[in-house]
């Protein structure tokens, strides 16, 4: 029996891929036609190439990007947190397929695996539910922490920037991001006003060992007080294959969209948009067999999301501010074995936050905000081991900004009230609470020294509280642990920076020491799971100390810059994590130590990269893991980017794995039975207008 992907390999695709291509050539003779060409060719400014500082090596650096999850509208390198950034031709070179492999190349920060569908990030060790996942500051309300082969609702072709907190970001976004958080900005409401019409659109194909295509477009159009948004995603691609052959039922298939509109003004913006998204992919865990008959196992994801936000801009004097935001998501998915539907998951979700920011006092910047969320999670069929659970949840917070000359300082203290009601009886709830200070102290023009001390707490997760049935995607009988308490982590992390003409390099070191870490434990027991003819090992979700502590850090040496031989950066970067039970033993599926490094080369309209990574053995596994050997991933990046009047253009090679190496993913639950795929090229095409 086929993969259900290769049913879609046939001429509806190829017609797909062609309509894509024509759209793109269609978008860009409209928009040649609909604006009178300027005498010189002026990019168009949905196009984020062109800095206007082109002679500063530095406009090439990603902490001078704002970061909207700072409250006071900060960027990166002004803050004294560790926060990454992607944006512009550095986030088009990463795209892909999910959310964890996008922002896997960032120090400290890996990606789960459970074939190319699904993908969820990894923050200095930490992920599932202790990694917050949002859009626009708001959950992304999928069921992504409940089980490793769950995909997060989030396409990361329609991002205009993707931000990485790292380390605990309770302050803002409560207990679930106490190892992190990942915050997608897509710009589907306009919140500063729109004049004209701007766009981008993008088709690509991949070929080598990956076989698929993906085609975006998106526009914003506005006459200066209304603005509006349209933006979409098709996504196909086959099974690919690895250097040891075909990996079966790693299909993809993904439709994504969203229309937006807001009024904006000196006065503020307020505005609504409403998306859509449907995935549909293979679980490689589970490829069946076709010579007996037996299909595999795929899942079918839609979300349905509306997005409201607003903000007034200096309320109650200079320097103020208010925003306000709510999303409400209505979310499912099946687990189809053939055409069989097996187990559903769904999830319904309300979310609003206020956010007040006052003009500042004796130096100090401040603000205050409020945050609740309302949820139903319920999973029907064979393999629903979590009960329907409401959680409704409500936070607090508070955050202070000063500085003195070369000295500042960030305080804060947030406080959550959680409660579960489960259809079982059990209805626990948890009061987390988390405070935080850091500090920046500018040495002299070139280093700055950051230190950062956080306390935060964190409620336990349904799964982990409720859990009691067969989970086929861990491969064992889970139990919960009703009687759980929060847990609790005490970091401490130390930063150093330098910065001149021709040198940008940061280092940090931290130190996590959990009380009551959740985990799931082997019990040693056996449970027989007759429907599949197997017998599971029984886990338990219980609790111990654990420590986790690291070092990353990352330079860019800016080589040369002229007329003749172009600009020249070469940039590299290290992270590793130790994770271990403060009682003995390590824990499971940590991300394994990496280094690695990148040339780049800029030149008019040309630019080129060529990098590789090593990802090192890990050999410091729990009980009952298996090591995993390291490897090398090589890749490389060509692009030609032109200024046609008012419309740009770009054709792109991207390269990947070119080394055709052997390459399991440490962090996932299937790595002995599912590799990366070998080498692989994408070539396309990218317009702004």
């Amino acid at each position: 029996m086929e993969s259900p992907a290769h049913h879609l390999a046939g001429p509806a695709v190829r017609a797909r891929t062609s309509l894509a291509a024509a759209l793109v050539l269609a978008l860009g003779a409209f928009t040649a036609q609909a604006q009178d060409a300027p005498a010189a060719n002026v990019p168009p400014d949905s196009d984020p190439r062109h800095p206007d500082q082109a002679e500063d090596p530095h406009v090439r650096d990603l902490d001078a990007v704002r970061v909207s999850a700072s409250l006071f509208g900060s960027t990166a390198d002004q803050l004294s947190r560790p926060v990454e950034v992607l944006s512009g031709e550095k986030l088009d070179e990463v795209r892909a397929a999910s959310l964890g492999e996008t922002v896997a190349g960032l120090p400290g920060v890996q990606s789960s695996n459970f074939g190319p569908g699904v993908g969820r990030p990894i923050i200095r060790g930490m992920d599932g539910p202790r990694v917050a996942v949002m859009s626009n500051g708001l959950s992304s309300a999928d069921v992504s922490t409940v089980s490793q082969d769950h995909a997060p609702a989030i396409e990361p072709f329609l991002a205009d920037q993707i931000e990485v907190l790292k380390g605990p970001s309770t302050l803002l976004y409560g207990s679930g991001a106490i190892g992190g958080a990942v915050n997608v900005v897509d710009g589907r409401i306009a919140e500063t006003p729109i004049e004209g019409v701007t766009g981008r659109a993008e088709t690509r194909i991949d070929v080598g060992d990956k076989d698929g295509q993906t085609s975006m477009a998106r526009l914003d159009a506005g006459n200066g007080g209304l603005s509006i948004h349209a933006d979409g995603v098709y996504r196909n691609a086959n099974d690919y294959d690895t250097p040891r052959g075909r990996q079966a039922n790693s299909f993809i298939d993904t439709k994504s969209g969203a229309f937006g509109a807001s009024l904006a003004g000196d006065w503020g913006f307020i505005g609504v948009s409403v998306a859509r998204f449907n995935d549909r992919y293979g679980n490689p865990g589970e490829p069946g067999d076709p010579a007996a008959g037996e299909p595999g196992v795929h899942l079918e994801m839609h979300q349905d999301r509306f997005e409201m936000k607003g903000g007034l801009n200096e309320p109650w004097g200079q320097g103020s501010g208010l925003r306000y935001s709510f999303g409400h998501t209505r979310y499912d998915h099946t687990e189809y074995e053939g055409s069989q539907a097996g187990t559903m998951f769904k999830k319904n979700a309300n979310e609003g936050r206020v956010e007040a920011t006052f003009a500042a006092a004796n130096g100090w910047k401040t603000a205050v905000g409020l945050q609740g969320s309302d949820s139903t999670f319920q999973a029907i069929g064979e393999e629903a081991f979590v009960p329907r659970t409401d959680t409704t949840s409500v936070g607090v917070f508070a955050v202070a900004q000063n500085a003195w000359g070369r000295f500042s300082t960030d305080l804060g203290a947030r406080v959550d009230q959680v409660r579960y009601d489960t259809d079982t009886g059990l209805s626990p709830d948890f009061t987390p609470l988390s405070l935080s200070t850091s500090f920046g102290f500018r040495l002299d023009e070139h280093w700055r020294l950051t230190a950062n001390l956080d306390h935060a707490q964190r409620a336990p997760a349904e799964e982990e509280l409720f859990a009691d049935g067969p989970h086929i995607a861990t491969l064992a009988y889970e139990i919960g642990g009703a009687g759980l308490d929060k847990e609790k982590a005490n970091q401490a992390e130390l930063g150093l920076s330098y910065r001149n003409d021709r040198v940008d390099a940061k280092v940090s070191a931290y130190y996590n020491r959990y009380d009551k870490f959740i985990y799931l434990a082997d019990t040693g027991a056996q449970w027989s799971f007759e429907e599949q003819g197997r017998s599971l090992p029984i886990r338990q979700w219980t609790q111990g100390d654990a420590v986790f502590h690291g070092l990353e850090g990352e330079a860019t040496w800016h080589l040369a810059d002229s007329d003749s031989t172009g600009a020249w950066d070469l940039h590299v970067f290290g992270d590793t994590v130790r994770a271990r039970l403060k009682d003995g033993g390590n824990l499971p599926r940590i991300a394994p130590g990496r280094f690695g490094g990148e040339l780049r080369w800029q030149a008019s309209a040309w630019r080129a990269s060529l990098g590789a990574t090593r990802y090192m053995r890990q050999d410091k596994v729990a009980t009952d893991e298996t090591e995993t050997a390291g490897y090398t991933l090589v890749d490389a990046h060509l692009a030609y980017h032109l200024d046609a009047g008012p419309t740009s253009w770009e054709v792109f090679l991207d390269g990947s794995n070119l080394a055709d190496q052997d390459a399991r993913v440490h962090t996932s639950f299937l790595k002995d039975r599912v590799m990366l795929p070998g080498r692989s090229a994408s070539f396309g095409v990218r317009m702004f207008f």
